[in-house]
Order: C-alpha cells, then sequence, then structure tokens
C-alpha cells in the first residue's frame, strides 16, 4: 500500500510539473506592466505571473508571523509556582505504608 500512495504522490507531482512546465512555454510573449507616473516594465508573462505569485506568497507569509509568534509564545512552559518544600514526618509517628 505504501509503494502504491508513493507511486501516486510522484505521478500527481511530475502532472503539476508538467502541467506548470507548459503553462511557462506557452506564456512567453511580452507584457507591459504599467505602474504610476507613466512607469512601466515589459516582461515576459511566465515572470510576471511567477513575480506576483511569490508577492502574494510573502504577504501570506508575513501575515501570519504575528499568530505563529503568539501560539509559540502559549507553547513555552510558562514559570511555575515555586513549590513548597514537603513536610518532615513527625518523629515519633511510623513510618508511611508499614
Amino acid at each position: 500500500m505504501k509503494q502504491i500512495a508513493w507511486l501516486f504522490k510522484s505521478f500527481l507531482k511530475a502532472a503539476i510539473f508538467f502541467t506548470l512546465f507548459a503553462f511557462a512555454l506557452n506564456n512567453q510573449d511580452d507584457v507591459t506592466v504599467r505602474f504610476f507616473f507613466g512607469q512601466q516594465w515589459t516582461a515576459p508573462m511566465v515572470l510576471v505571473v511567477l513575480g506576483a505569485f511569490a508577492c502574494g506568497l510573502v504577504v501570506g507569509v508575513l501575515g501570519m508571523v504575528p499568530r505563529w509568534w503568539r501560539q509559540r509564545q502559549l507553547a513555552q512552559p510558562q514559570e511555575a509556582a515555586p513549590v513548597p518544600a514537603p513536610r518532615e514526618a513527625e518523629p515519633d509517628a511510623p513510618p508511611h505504608g508499614i
């Protein structure tokens, strides 16, 4: 069963790779990205799409950082109150368990 799952994962990874590779080959035309104040940038469409994906990834990760820090602080052990020393047994009482 593990070999079938491994084979399925490998096939899925290869299919995703070849799909993205075909996408990149089909989108080699130049595209112009127009910014403010008349600035523009001309690049292959696949680079523009990849850049937009990377920017979205960075924004998503930066949006998650505060939550990750909060969860990490909650997961760390807190300083516990000092444990009181055990009381000594009374001298004339028999030991416990006998």
